[in-house]
């Protein structure tokens, strides 16, 4: 079975407007997960500019990792876990390697928020290194890395749906249980409908998040606060957290 090829798609100097074309569907189908993106959801400006020259690849895939499309999707609609690893996928063509990297980003996007998060990826030496100024992120799961650790690599073709599988049809994490425990899981490939299998994930857990700040029954009460949240409303109830004032501690999972 074939699964993908690893094949960069580059922006030339040239921007002959067929290749700004073809580049502008490969950034949006990577970065956005293999969606189908209707006329009204294009960023018709950032599009532009990418082809005038004014944006470059890393730019554009930039501001399409922070438009409300992908925030709505994969932010705002799924576990933590889902979105940091999606984000790995969408944007260094990877899986978190382990658990204090999963970690360090959740972290990061707690404290310095959901732009922060994305920069993070595309200012790193690992996306300069790897796709520089204007080839469009790509997999890298069809062969293995040199210097990296297999498990890396099965976990990378663990993220991989197919051609036809949407990242945005799962809001639950699906590698957070072998990160975890620094377990290398069984590689399963897409099916014929090019979709893997639901397996277990954040979704099913609780977590205790330990916060300092105000309680959103009484605002002006500073106190250290326990919530225990189920994985599937992690996301929203961080943001209610923020929202209030509060600032978060620790997240631990607890079940």
């Amino acid at each position: 079975m074939s699964v993908i090829l690893d094949a960069p798609l580059e922006l030339f100097p040239s921007r002959n407007p067929d290749e700004v074309a073809i580049v502008i569907r490969g950034v949006y189908k990577q970065v956005l997960g293999n969606p189908h993106v209707m006329d009204s959801e294009r960023l018709v400006s950032a599009e532009s500019r990418l082809g005038n020259g004014a944006l470059t690849v890393r730019e554009f895939v930039r501001e399409v990792a922070k438009s409300d499309f992908y925030r709505s999707r994969y932010f705002e609609s799924c576990a933590p876990y889902r979105f940091v690893e999606l984000n790995f996928k969408h944007l260094l063509g990877r899986a978190p390697q382990d658990q204090a990297e999963l970690s360090s980003h959740i972290r990061l996007c707690i404290e310095q928020g959901y732009n922060a998060e994305i920069d993070s990826y595309l200012d790193s030496d690992e996306y300069q290194q790897k796709f520089g100024e204007n080839i469009v992120p790509y997999y890298q799961g069809a062969q293995s890395q040199v210097g990296s650790k297999q498990v890396g690599y099965n976990r990378t073709l663990s993220l991989y749906q197919g051609y036809a599988g949407v990242d945005s049809a799962f809001t639950g994490a699906r590698l957070v249980d072998e990160v975890a425990s620094n377990r290398g899981g069984k590689i399963v490939l897409p099916g014929k409908g090019g979709r893997l299998g639901i397996s277990p994930d954040a979704t099913a857990k609780t977590f205790k998040i330990l916060v300092k700040g105000s309680k959103f029954d009484s605002p002006r009460r500073i106190s250290t606060t326990e919530y225990i949240v189920p994985g599937d409303r992690m996301s929203p109830q961080i943001q209610g957290i923020h929202r209030a004032g509060g600032r978060i501690v620790s997240i631990t999972e607890v079940a």
